[in-house]
């Protein structure tokens, strides 16, 4: 049922530097005049290179392989008969399985020394058998939970880890948020939206930072009052929302500060912003929608699933 495997790679930090400053000397230049470590960014892409080549070898199966860079991925064509296979960190995994429509991915760990790859379980000498099993209807995938906001004039944002809805910049973000009947105007730094994938992300740096302030309130040791969190499962189909830094002022209230979206249920938010509001995903500000006066939020649960496999 497949006829294509396609990678998708992402650019090196060092690639990146020497598209900044035109030639390698330069970059080098640069980052050791600032007193950085250029040999770390060079053990980088030369780990990376290395992955890439190895995953190149272990994928003659007989299809067709083409290579992806992530800049593209937005508008590349994904077809039902191809393999995804992701090179990179876990935003790699995140920032493909947005554009895919249900093929599954495996995602690979370039350089494991160097990430955690909590969404990456296999290794470049893995890849051969894990498409090969794929191939076989062996491999087992997880189903996991996208969120998706789409606004009054139709547009549509998926999120695999969580979105964000809010001021480009870090001035108060002003909107009317609506959950389960009720609504209020609120001034914040923001909202978060997570799925399950992402509460060991974005979402648990929050609770990082509500326990720390919570501790410091309370005048308790460290041992007393320790950060969780909510983590919840991939498959999880909730969603889970937080309000940043609400403010509360004549025109701004902060009752409705957090909570949990059911299946079925939505979250909305209509932008009281003339100017400079904004929804992204997955941490990718580039690739934003416009949330300015008279644009009207409706987030949920997608219901598209990422398919991930898994070792």
């Amino acid at each position: 049922m497949y006829e294509k495997i396609v990678v998708v790679t992402r650019k090196t930090r060092l690639q990146e530097l020497i598209e900044r400053f035109n030639t390698h000397a330069q970059a080098k230049f640069y980052i050791e005049h600032a007193g950085g470590n250029f040999a770390d960014y060079e053990q980088e892409h030369s780990n990376y290179e290395r992955a890439l080549e190895q995953v190149q070898r272990s994928l003659e199966l007989g299809l067709k392989v083409q290579c992806v860079d992530r800049y593209f991925v937005p508008t590349f064509l994904f077809t039902p008969k191809d393999v995804i296979v992701t090179l990179g960190q876990d935003g790699l995994v995140a920032n493909t399985a947005k554009y895919v429509s249900g093929q599954p991915i495996i995602a690979v760990n370039p350089d494991p020394s160097r990430f955690d790859g909590v969404l990456l379980p296999f290794l470049p000498k893995d890849t051969h058998a894990a498409v090969h099993h794929l191939l076989e209807g062996k491999q087992r995938a997880r189903a996991v939970t996208l969120a998706e906001v789409q606004l009054n004039d139709s547009q549509r944002l998926l999120a695999f880890n969580d979105l964000f809805l809010g001021a480009r910049t870090h001035i108060s973000a002003r909107y009317r948020l609506t959950w389960q009947g009720r609504g209020e105007p609120q001034s914040s730094s923001g909202v978060i939206v997570s799925t399950g994938a992402g509460t060991t992300g974005w979402m648990s740096s929050v609770f990082n930072m509500a326990y720390g302030v919570a501790k410091l309130a309370r005048g308790k040791d460290s041992s007393d009052v320790k950060p969780s969190g909510l983590k919840m499962k991939w498959e999880d189909p909730r969603l889970l929302f937080v309000v940043r830094e609400p403010f509360i002022s004549r025109h701004s209230q902060a009752s409705i500060v957090a909570g949990l979206l059911s299946p079925g249920q939505n979250l909305s938010l209509e932008s009281l912003m003339p100017s400079g509001g904004v929804i992204f995903s997955d941490g990718i500000e580039a690739d934003f929608l416009e949330f300015n006066s008279g644009a009207i939020a409706t987030v949920r649960a997608a219901e598209k699933k990422a398919q991930l496999v898994v070792g």
